[in-house]
């Protein structure tokens, strides 16, 4: 552990309005600020819902969350995962509402997930950080030339370490 203190938790609920229809154009709908938030695609939601529907029951429940974060998250305890969707329905609706209607400005998505690999903001993915992932997502143990490859992979500016820029790079790569 680095001794840094936790990222805190936002709790996810949505706001008291109606949920938006579905439509057979949900990929023209775009929720987000101009004001210098982020914009997301209804289709990007849904892609990231179903992430995490990880029996696509289209409800997600703490548990789901747990499945998928817990190999980034190792000790996250059950009650945080209960904090963060406390909704006994929280469906695609809910997420899309929630960020319809956030307020949040400056906010690089790509920099906080970088972080998870580089819990002590040296600016770069720590390697045994990586490795661990790796491992608790079924990769099994990876070895020093396994870890070789995964980095001469992501690392664009061919430095021997990948930096915040490769991560953006590979992640713009696969959304091609």
């Amino acid at each position: 552990m680095s001794g840094k203190a936790p990222m805190p938790i936002q709790k996810l609920t949505a706001p008291k309005k109606p949920s938006p229809k579905k439509d057979a154009g949900a990929v023209k709908s775009v929720c987000g600020k101009d004001g210098g938030g982020f914009k997301i695609t209804r289709e990007e939601v849904q892609q990231a819902f179903d992430f995490f529907d990880v029996n696509s029951t289209g409800v997600l429940r703490p548990k789901d969350l747990k499945t998928r974060l817990s190999a980034f998250y190792p000790h996250m305890t059950n009650k945080e995962y209960r904090f963060l969707i406390s909704e006994p329905n929280f469906t695609v609706d809910t997420l899309w509402s929630l960020l319809e209607s956030n307020n949040v400005t400056n906010f690089d998505p790509v920099k906080e997930a970088f972080k998870v690999y580089d819990p002590n903001g040296t600016g770069f993915i720590d390697v045994e950080v990586l490795k661990g992932i790796m491992g608790r997502m079924g990769y099994g143990e990876m070895s020093k030339e396994d870890m070789d490859v995964l980095i001469k992979t992501a690392d664009v500016d061919q430095d021997g370490r990948i930096s915040l820029e490769d991560f953006r790079s590979m992640l713009n790569f696969n959304k091609a």
